[in-house]
């Protein structure tokens, strides 16, 4: 069995960074396939790449339309009308897209 040592070893005690966790409620879900994914990343993204990169990983879906009707949240906190090109998305936050839900 063959050994690891100096570079090698170092890598397996150095902690990689958390992805962020994207999570699709309602017809993202439905858009998806999957109710939720993980980005793998190497530092902090803008919400407008977690919303490309989302996309991304389901190609040939309807998901990309479907993300650009939805309210995010960033951890708890609403997006609202702030462009997700400024706002900062963290290594181990939850990103969530809710799709506009019909009746009151």
């Amino acid at each position: 069995m063959e050994s690891r040592t100096g570079a090698d070893a170092a890598d397996e005690t150095v902690p990689s960074e958390q992805p962020i966790t994207v999570r699709y409620w309602a017809s993202a879900r439905a858009a998806a396939g999957v109710e939720t994914d993980a980005l793998p990343v190497a530092g902090p993204l803008t919400l407008a790449d977690v919303v490309r990169r989302s996309a991304a990983l389901h190609p040939g879906t309807r998901l990309p339309g479907v993300l650009e009707a939805c309210s995010m949240l960033v951890g708890d906190q609403p997006v609202k009308s702030r462009d997700p090109e400024e706002v900062t998305v963290r290594p181990g936050q939850t990103v969530e897209f809710l799709p506009p839900f019909a009746g009151g």
